[in-house]
């Protein structure tokens, strides 16, 4: 365990477990606010609050003075910190079960902003490791750290790692050229990321095979895109998890397609995915179940199978019809040109919202070709009237693409 790697930060830094617990034990105060670009730092903090049992808020680095105030924080305070005693931690056991009994403390973040402010959700220990796996298999992972620290899913993939004394490597933000070469240089065997991110790792000139296990999370599993991503990952498994801010992971599928193992956790109700409140990091919910806002459809009502459609908020209105603007970027990133794309609506006071679309090419394409194409895999009204040709597409801070 000396020797053994924590985290591989995206400067190149390499920290041990041993260092981890060394620099716990320095902790004396402690923010009350967790405000860093730092991700060593945000771990550290994280664990210290929770030997200390003091409650932290994560915040991302990059909230202005007006984003903070707009969520009801003082930017003024945000860098207060309260005097702590020197945490006593002997070894990594002992730090595991410290997180494992630290029932009372709280842990809140904010929502990613899809669509609009971020929401203020807090979570206790169980809610973050509910879906935490350990066992003599995992405890050789090696994970690509692809999501934001900041957010449940970067979180929860910390406490998966961390649980199993495996090696984190910091890979969210980065250029794909310098992400692939990060899964060969350590070796990479796990990766939990967005669809979002997926994508943005194609073409991929070379297979990887130490990937044994991919996680696709945070928006909707696009199955053509799994089908491309295996092709650079061929010894690896591709599993869906459905999670959100408010709830953390709740489903898991190796598909498109879930099914509620739980009637207790879940229920489907005017085709939409209800959730229980007692999963909730939410105070204000008042009701037994939970609206989550996710459409679904029934694939097999015998089995009990659904898929997701989209975000209720995210339909768009286009002369009186729905755009689901997630068919509409996948039907756009079958074209053999695009790498991705970004749907949303412009208001339009003739027929309520006008389709607009950004697209990433790889080669020469243009917008009357992307159209024609469109015609054979969607109805006109789904059809985006503009077509703008980007470099990159427009993300939230947790990496999924921003609406709106």
């Amino acid at each position: 365990m000396k020797d053994k790697t924590f985290l591989v930060a995206k400067d190149g830094a390499v920290f041990t477990y041993e260092k981890l617990l060394e620099e716990i034990s320095t902790v004396v105060e402690l923010p009350v606010y967790c405000y860093s670009s730092d991700v060593f730092e945000i771990f550290r903090t994280i664990l210290a609050s929770i030997l200390a049992g003091v409650d932290l808020v994560l915040l991302d680095y990059d909230f202005t003075d007006e984003e903070l105030n707009t969520l009801g924080i003082d930017s003024a305070i945000v860098n207060e910190r309260i005097r702590i005693e020197r945490l006593d931690i002997r070894d990594i056991e002992d730090l595991f079960e410290s997180v494992a009994n630290s029932q009372s403390w709280k842990l809140t973040l904010f929502t990613s902003g899809t669509t609009g402010v971020p929401k203020k959700v807090s979570h206790g220990i169980s809610n973050l490791v509910r879906m935490v796996r350990q066992s003599e298999r995992h405890k050789h992972s090696v994970w690509a750290y692809a999501y934001n620290p900041t957010h449940i899913a970067g979180v929860q993939v910390f406490f998966q790692a961390l649980l199993n004394c495996n090696a984190i490597v910091d890979v969210f933000g980065l250029p794909r050229d310098m992400v692939l070469k990060r899964i060969e240089e350590y070796q990479v065997t796990n990766i939990s990321a967005t669809p979002t991110f997926y994508r943005m790792l194609l073409p991929m000139d070379r297979a990887h095979p130490s990937v044994k296990r991919l996680t696709s999370g945070g928006e909707r599993f696009d199955s053509a895109l799994a089908e491309k991503i295996l092709e650079g990952f061929p010894n690896a498994q591709m599993r869906n998890i459905y999670a959100s801010t408010e709830a953390g992971s709740v489903l898991e599928s190796k598909d498109d397609k879930f099914t509620i193992s739980d009637p207790q956790q879940c229920m489907i109700r005017d085709d939409k995915l209800f959730i229980r409140r007692s999963l909730l990091g939410l105070d204000s919910i008042v009701d037994e179940w939970y609206d989550t806002g996710d459409l679904v459809q029934i694939t097999d009502s015998v089995k009990g199978e659904f898929i997701f459609v989209s975000r209720a908020n995210e339909m768009i209105n286009v002369g009186g019809y729905k755009a689901n603007p997630l068919e509409i970027e996948e039907a756009l990133c079958s074209h053999p040109s695009i790498e991705s794309a970004r749907v949303w609506g412009k208001p339009n006071p003739v027929v309520g919202n006008i389709l607009m679309a950004e697209v990433v090419c790889s080669t020469l394409c243009s917008e009357a070709g992307i159209r024609a194409y469109l015609k054979d895999k969607l109805q006109d009204f789904k059809i985006p009237r503009v077509i703008d040709f980007v470099e990159s597409i427009v993300t939230t801070r947790s990496g999924k693409i921003k609406r709106g």
